[in-house]
């Protein structure tokens, strides 16, 4: 089969033959039918000291289980996150990370939403949202903050802010039900908002604490680091909540399967559009790290094996 790796941090990224890897106890052999790129992953090659496989999320078909799976078999369709070589012809996922398909919905639509919905539900519960409340969501053109938008939405936000990069990016946001849009440059990010789910971090972390109204929340669910003063917390009673799916997946897996079935029930009722920027072969999967890099991606990107 195929695989993409990298061998030193800044690439290159290249194709390479490699055995069929063999499921594990509790795991699954998929054949990739469309693979997420994220920014984590990115971050795996451009970061790292010494970049690692290229897991992430994918999509497609069992064909082998480990010992010990019982919620799947051959055939069956699958998405989840792959934490070992996931940019390849087959990868292996773990049974607590992997999630049903519904019959009739493609493999892109799956990828783009299953795992970057969860993180943007998951994100948006750690919030503790009310009705009629005021939300912000900073990278609300990308993987997970297209679809954050809209479950603000659904969650009856009163008022959804859209943060981006390039203002170009305006008009999709707000086609996905944004109220305003801002860009991270503005000298003021608007009348202030009653929770930020924050995937960007690092220098944005003090706009969007700055963006909160008194005992305001900000969930950071991003890999984007950052500090912030304990003081700029304590004059507006304001707090800051950390969220990582992984923890939920692993820790939780019944609250993991309820939230699934949400996304998908939402999604068959045409109140979450997941949208697929681009999508690339194998070969090219460095033009798809690109286009995150670059931050000029609208929604998923994804590559095709």
């Amino acid at each position: 089969m195929r695989r993409v790796r990298c061998e030193s941090r800044g690439g290159p990224l290249f194709v390479e033959e490699a055995p069929l890897p063999e499921p594990g106890p509790g795991e699954l052999l998929v054949r990739a039918e469309a693979i997420g790129v994220t920014l984590p992953a990115v971050r795996k090659i451009t970061e790292a000291a010494e970049p690692g496989p290229l897991g992430g999320e994918i999509a497609g078909e069992v064909t082998a289980v480990g010992e010990g799976v019982t919620r799947f078999g051959t055939g069956d369709r699958v998405t989840g996150l792959c934490s070992g070589h996931g940019y390849a012809d087959f990868a292996v996922l773990h049974e607590a990370l992997a999630s049903p398909v519904p019959e009739g919905v493609s493999p892109l639509d799956a990828v783009a939403l299953v795992r970057g919905g969860l993180v943007a539900l998951g994100a948006l519960e750690a919030a503790r949202p009310r009705p009629g409340e005021a939300a912000l969501v900073t990278a609300a053109a990308g993987g997970v903050g297209h679809l954050a938008v809209q479950l603000a939405r659904t969650r009856g936000a009163g008022r959804v802010v859209g943060a981006v990069s390039d203002p170009a990016k305006a008009d999709f946001v707000r086609v996905l039900g944004a109220d305003h849009v801002i860009t991270y440059s503005d000298d003021t990010w608007g009348t202030p908002v009653d929770y930020v789910l924050d995937a960007v971090g690092g220098e944005l972390l003090a706009p969007a604490l700055a963006a909160l109204a008194p005992e305001g929340r900000l969930v950071a669910y991003g890999s984007g680091g950052g500090t912030i003063q304990a003081y700029d917390l304590l004059v507006g009673a304001k707090s800051v909540i950390g969220f990582q799916m992984a923890r939920i997946a692993r820790g939780k897996p019944e609250l993991y399967e309820q939230w699934c079935a949400e996304l998908w029930r939402l999604f068959a009722a045409g109140e979450l559009r997941p949208v697929v920027h681009g999508q690339f072969a194998l070969e090219d999967a460095a033009k798809a790290h690109g286009e995150i890099e670059g931050r000029s991606n609208l929604g998923k990107v994804a590559l095709i094996p």
